[in-house]
């Protein structure tokens, strides 16, 4: 039948869609990693969400993602020992690294994730920037320092969410805004204007707006497209 119509599959309409504004809404799990062979391949970006266990981190995840347990909330920090990700609207994904500082773990497997993560940041060819959660009553760690050290030489950028904000007086937010600015200038000099930071609370969901901005800038065009 030369003459036969061709059918083309109806296309998704490319509007200004949730994934815009909202990039990690409607986020859906895809898969875990213990290992570096378990990471998906395929070259989606990547987006990793770090910080220090009991910062906040997963509650921080669940807000961004209105879902109320995307990512798991332990009531022990720390002993979830693997990367958890998810596939986000745009095509994008998630990377939900492990807390750390916290669990007490044996030293042969508190070695491995160190070795695992390190790599992860370093090499991660997919990866396009870094959120870190960081209690905004204690920002700064040397554990948040090392984490930054692995990966600032990427030349990635970082977006910092000082969680639990809440906890603190206005007047006691903007100086602790103030001083890990300060710092962080001080301590990655030219490096520093790759670092992001904001306030942030996931108990009165303030902040997401931010996040959401600077997720969407690293994201790109891509921000703004749905997968079928």
């Amino acid at each position: 039948m030369a003459n036969q119509p061709r059918i083309v599959p109806k296309q998704p309409r490319r509007t200004e869609s949730a994934a815009t504004a909202h990039p990690l809404r409607h986020a859906e799990f895809l898969t875990t990693a213990a290992q570096w062979e378990q990471l998906p391949t395929g070259g989606a970006p990547e987006i990793a969400v770090a910080g220090r266990s009991n910062a906040g981190k997963s509650s921080a995840i669940n807000a961004l993602a209105q879902r109320a347990r995307l990512a798991y909330v332990s009531k022990t920090p720390g002993r979830t020992q693997h990367i958890n990700l998810f596939r986000l609207t745009s095509g994008a994904l998630l990377a939900d690294l492990p807390g750390y500082g916290y669990a007490r773990v044996p030293e042969a497997m508190r070695r491995h994730w160190q070795h695992f993560i390190a790599r992860y940041l370093a090499e991660r060819a997919p990866l396009i920037g870094l959120l870190v959660v960081m209690d905004a009553r204690h920002p700064l760690t040397d554990l948040d320092r090392q984490l930054l050290g692995w990966f600032l030489p990427s030349g990635r950028p970082v977006h910092v969410l000082l969680t639990k904000s809440d906890k603190l007086g206005r007047e006691a937010q903007a100086k602790v805004l103030a001083q890990v600015r300060d710092e962080v200038k001080r301590d990655y000099g030219a490096r520093a204007d790759a670092i992001g930071l904001q306030l942030f609370s996931s108990t009165h969901a303030t902040g997401i707006a931010a996040a959401e901005t600077a997720i969407a800038d690293w994201l790109g065009p891509l921000s703004g497209q749905a997968t079928p």
